[in-house]
């Protein structure tokens, strides 16, 4: 982990490539207790450990089934599947877990550094407390992620690839059908892939969404806050940073400020998280 410093930041953004109806803005100051955070997502090894220490079976594994992303699975897998209408590229793939990503006969082989998936935030949240953490705020989460730069489009600047060097790992092609992995992943990266941001941390805009420990709501009160911990209740918990299937053309959320929200019982091939912990 690394410590944060107590800071004032300008939290949200009004980028006119961002989601208004997501609740990226308006623009307020936030203020911040100091506060430790994971450098990275917490990798399939790390999270190997937990399941072998305390038997936790994931709501994944409780429920039977999670989403894959169709263009990762054999054809014998994608026939028949059960797909949402209105994103037809996941795929409802029985027996896909944390350790079998892609459903029966797919391994964790070659990937215990990579993040851990199919975890829900009740997964998420069990984790951080058997290794005597916490979920960040989503305030925490974005001051982390800026890296120490104020409103940037990006952990790096506003630029996506500056001087042609890739920064994070997104789709990069035509989505949904044509994954070029220009930047070095068809699917995700290594959690210490790519060069970290000013505070040290890795990856915090593309491989895998992150849970943040707030309910989510798009509604914000433009007034300064100090150590916001967002709506008291809620339906779904927010999620942060974009993964490797986020493409410009589509999602676009792998900008520091953009943000979206997910059922805390919910889990797919794209998702995962790291924890924080106070001073």
């Amino acid at each position: 982990m690394v410590r944060v410093p107590g800071s004032e930041f300008l939290m949200g953004t009004d980028d006119t490539e961002g989601f208004p109806e997501d609740g990226e803005g308006p623009v307020r100051p936030v203020r911040l207790s100091p506060f430790h955070i994971d450098v990275h997502a917490v990798s399939n090894d790390r999270f190997a450990e937990f399941v072998d220490a305390t038997g936790h079976i994931t709501e994944a594994q409780r429920i039977g089934w999670s989403y894959v992303f169709a263009g990762f699975l054999p054809a014998a897998l994608r026939r028949g599947a059960p797909r949402p209408e209105r994103t037809p590229w996941w795929c409802g793939v029985t027996g896909a877990r944390w350790d079998r990503p892609e459903g029966p006969g797919s391994t964790l082989k070659g990937r215990g550094d990579h993040p851990v998936v199919h975890t829900s935030w009740n997964d998420a949240a069990a984790y951080a407390a058997w290794a005597g953490k916490r979920l960040p705020t989503e305030a925490e989460w974005e001051y982390a992620a800026r890296g120490g730069l104020e409103q940037r489009r990006y952990p790096w600047g506003d630029e996506l690839d500056p001087g042609g060097e890739y920064r994070c790992n997104i789709w990069r092609g035509a989505f949904p059908t044509k994954n070029t992995a220009a930047d070095g992943y068809r699917g995700t990266a290594p959690v210490d892939a790519f060069e970290p941001n000013g505070f040290g941390l890795y990856n915090t805009s593309g491989n895998v969404w992150e849970w943040c420990a707030d309910w989510w709501s798009a509604d914000h009160a433009a007034d300064p806050a100090t150590d916001p911990k967002g709506p008291a209740q809620g339906r779904d918990k927010v999620i942060r940073g974009g993964s490797h299937l986020c493409h410009k053309s589509y999602c676009n959320r792998y900008r520091v400020a953009a943000r979206t929200a997910s059922a805390p019982d919910g889990a797919g091939g794209h998702t995962g998280f790291r924890c924080a912990r106070d001073v």
